[in-house]
């Protein structure tokens, strides 16, 4: 489930796993599978230290909201709508609760899921601005201080809430942990996963 987030400029937004059978991620209107969340976290850390470093995420964006869907709906089974809708439909909310964990092997329904965000969705590059000095990340137009960025992190570390399945986190997760582990410095100074 997506989780509020604070930002230093727009105010509480949502940040999170959506579905537990896939590993994509919602940053408020923003796309990405959590693959490449970690893969983008890891070559920033292998850079912070460089002065002017600046890159670009691929992601989707929705803009319309109706286009996103009801969330909630979803989970539960009444309201099917836009690109969260229809990928309750595929991979619904499991009957079990104690079914409900972020599985390790949704990054391997990524195909399928690219297919559908592409009917609802653009493609953009996203651009990341790390502020070492300031201590503040800018991503796409949300500005977030060292500590809200590392929740973010931290928050995929976990495999968000509910967590991951069997306490088994993705390769992808744990070579992210591992890199910023390397080099704990500037944004990523102090960030504990515990």
């Amino acid at each position: 489930m997506p989780l509020a987030f604070d930002t230093l400029n727009r105010g509480t937004i949502v940040f999170g796993f959506f579905n537990i059978d896939s590993d994509m991620l919602l940053l408020e209107q923003y796309f990405l599978f959590g693959s490449e969340f970690c893969e983008h976290i890891g070559e920033m850390v292998k850079k912070i230290d460089e002065n002017e470093f600046k890159t670009r995420w691929p992601v989707y964006v929705i803009e319309d909201r109706a286009k996103i869907g009801d969330l909630m709906g979803a989970i539960h089974g009444t309201r099917h709508t836009g690109f969260i809708g229809e990928l309750y439909r595929s991979y619904p909310f499991p009957q079990n609760p104690e079914a409900f964990k972020q599985k390790t092997k949704g990054y391997l329904n990524q195909s399928v899921v690219r297919d559908m965000i592409c009917r609802y969705a653009r493609q953009m590059r996203l651009s990341v601005v790390p502020y070492q000095r300031a201590l503040e990340v800018d991503i796409g137009e949300y500005k977030f201080s060292r500590k809200a960025f590392q929740e973010l992190i931290k928050y995929v570390w976990r495999g968000g809430y509910p967590g991951w399945q069997d306490d088994i986190r993705p390769s992808y997760v744990e070579a992210m942990k591992s890199k910023i582990e390397a080099h704990r410095r500037g944004l990523f100074e102090k960030i504990q996963f515990g």
